[in-house]
């Protein structure tokens, strides 16, 4: 074919062509004009970047009778040579279909001859790491000790898959991932080489969608030029290299963030039809959102988003409306759903479904406002007795979460005082509910739980109640089980050991018959149960659970609340 595609024309001729790689082409021209080249070199880096390219440029250098300096004259027989890819002394190989130990040993017969006609003997190994083990182990000595007049190349793209004992015996170069601003300049030089007209915007895009390769911004530009037009507005470049644009991107993000279904679910509508790919379409959403959480949490955040100025200050006005926790949040759902979206067969119903998923909890609270709403709440429930009942108290904050519990309440807040254990009037009968009944129960459990963990099982399903006198009788369910347990000669000794300890020691303890009936009015169970189910049901107890990811273990009725 008689057309030279871009990435060919303009491919850089000396290392002062080489785009934004300044810190290994100025090392290697140093070296070159201090005579301190090594023997085996490695090139590494992302794909596109210019390895190849300085590979050759390096090897016309090492070859060259005329250079100035460092760069080579690209005039001469063996500049010119090079530059065709028909030179006898340099050799790029592709490590990827000559890989085996058979092609090494050739190669390993063929250094000891001298070059034809230049100085050196140069090997450049393309993609070098996938050549096997054996071969690498066949390499490694002439490597280490090749003959004078070779040199080796490297260049890979995965320097992590070469040994190595192949690694320490070359010099290592790692080239960068070009930044978009470099890389539209240089297109926007290319442009004015050609004769084509093409806006910043367009530029910016082809160069955001090129992922800072050189090579792959010339190939995109390649093909919007096919369309035969010397102007292209930034629509067509869009349609043609079938992309997202960063205003479609900031749409989709706007929309998401705000929860606007119908802007949302049109956008992506259009955004489908045009034929873009959604699952490129879910990337640049978790991109977008992500350069919206750098912009809201650096102080700098030009150098950490690369992206154009009039695009980060559209992300930096953007960032300053939205609240940072429900930023985290959406970012946390699409991120997870990554995975539903490569692997589903209709990635617009995956999309749409990541979004509703994002409205499946009501806006996050900061801590300090969760605070101020225990607060009220404790307040409510401390002042019960003066409006309607609040609620029952909530059980402890670290009962709540079994990881995260929440911050302690504000230091003077006045803490209700426990109820004194008292005793009550001869031939009352008291629940655990109730105030005497309750503090001496919770006591006995908890102490029969430290002596007999399998008595205090059982004393969880009983009542207490008081006959007066200091007199006390144990009620049991309707169990024969459990009453039978209870009336056992050491479990009732240790009965009236730990009654004593609780109650005094002029307690007395009976177990009563099985399935006796509960002595509290019916009224006071029904207020009792009341309150629970209020506390179940308030909001706050149910933000609470669902920002610290806990779980409601217990709730306690204050004997204040319950009077």
């Amino acid at each position: 074919m008689s057309y030279l595609v871009l990435a060919r024309k303009y491919r850089p001729q000396c290392f002062g062509e080489v785009v934004a790689q300044e810190h290994v082409t100025q090392t290697l021209a140093n070296a070159i004009a201090a005579g301190r080249v090594a023997h085996a070199i490695l090139f590494a880096g992302p794909r596109g970047t210019g390895k190849t390219t300085v590979a050759r440029i390096l090897a016309k250098a090492m070859n060259c009778p005329q250079r100035s300096g460092a760069e080579p004259c690209n005039t001469c027989r063996s500049c010119t040579e090079i530059t065709a890819g028909h030179s006898v002394d340099v050799f790029e190989i592709d490590g990827a279909s000559n890989n085996s130990v058979d092609q090494v040993r050739e190669l390993r017969e063929n250094v000891k001859y001298m070059p034809a006609h230049g100085r050196y003997k140069i090997y450049i190994i393309d993609e070098v790491h996938m050549l096997s083990t054996p071969a690498f182990n066949a390499l490694l000595k002439t490597l280490e000790e090749p003959p004078a007049h070779v040199l080796f190349i490297f260049a890979t793209t995965e320097a992590h898959r070469i040994p190595i004992t192949i690694l320490s015996r070359c010099q290592r170069y790692d080239f960068r991932r070009l930044r978009q601003t470099a890389v539209s300049t240089y297109l926007a030089e290319i442009c004015r080489k050609e004769g084509v007209a093409l806006d910043a915007g367009s530029l910016d895009a082809i160069a955001h969608e090129a992922g800072g390769s050189i090579r792959d911004s010339l190939s995109l530009l390649d093909q919007v030029l096919a369309c035969g037009e010397k102007a292209i507005s930034g629509a067509e470049v869009l349609d043609i290299l079938g992309v997202l644009g960063r205003r479609q991107a900031l749409d989709l993000a706007e929309a998401l963030l705000g929860g606007d279904v119908r802007r949302f679910i049109l956008a992506l509508e259009e955004v489908f039809d045009r034929g873009h790919d959604l699952k490129k379409v879910h990337a640049d959403l978790i991109e977008t959102l992500r350069n919206l959480l750098v912009i809201q949490t650096s102080k700098d955040p030009g150098r950490l988003v690369d992206l154009p100025p009039g695009d980060l200050e559209a992300l930096q006005g953007l960032a300053r409306r939205l609240p940072p926790l429900e930023l985290q949040h959406v970012l946390d759902v699409l991120y997870r759903e990554e995975p539903a979206m490569r692997l589903s067969s209709n990635p617009k119903l995956a999309l749409e479904m990541a979004f509703f998923k994002t409205r499946q909890r009501p806006p996050a609270l900061t801590i300090e406002a969760l605070i101020r709403k225990l607060e009220e709440l404790r307040r409510d429930v401390g002042g019960a007795g003066e409006g309607p009942p609040a609620a029952g108290r909530m059980a402890p904050p670290d009962r709540l979460s079994g990881e995260h519990a929440p911050p302690p309440l504000k230091r003077g807040a006045a803490a209700p005082e426990r109820p004194k254990a008292c005793a009550a009037a001869p031939g009352a009968a008291v629940d655990a509910g109730d105030g005497a009944g309750e503090s001496a129960w919770q006591r006995i459990s908890a102490r029969m739980a430290q002596m007999q963990p399998s008595l205090a099982a059982q004393l969880k399903k009983c009542r207490l109640r008081s006959l007066g006198s200091g007199r006390w009788e144990i009620v049991p369910p309707d169990s024969a089980y459990a009453a039978a347990m209870l009336r056992r000669e050491k479990n009732t000794a240790l009965l009236q050991q730990v009654c004593a300890e609780v109650l005094g020691a002029d307690a007395r303890i009976a177990v009563a018959a099985a399935g006796a009936p509960p002595p509290a009015p019916a009224a006071r169970r029904e207020r009792s149960q009341a309150l629970v189910q209020q506390a179940l049901n308030h909001p706050l107890v149910a933000e609470a659970i669902d920002i610290f990811n806990g779980k409601l273990i217990d709730v306690q009725i204050s004997q204040e609340v319950d009077k």
